[in-house]
């Protein structure tokens, strides 16, 4: 594996922050809608942030 750079790291790190708050927020919205679709909707949208989240923490090593 390639030795991943200050800045590299710096990028992962950030993207990490905004794709573990997208996954929070859409699953609350998941939640709390009436709208059976809707709600599925930001469910399977909060699923694909969480996947994103955890092939970007892999990456890290995490």
């Amino acid at each position: 594996m390639t030795q991943l750079t200050s800045k590299e790291l710096t990028m992962i790190t950030d993207a990490l922050t905004y794709e573990g708050l997208i996954c929070k927020k859409a699953r609350a919205y998941s939640r709390s809608l009436t709208d059976v679709d809707l709600a599925s909707v930001m469910s399977r949208i909060a699923d694909e942030h969480e996947k994103r989240y955890n092939q970007l923490l892999a990456i890290i090593g995490g």
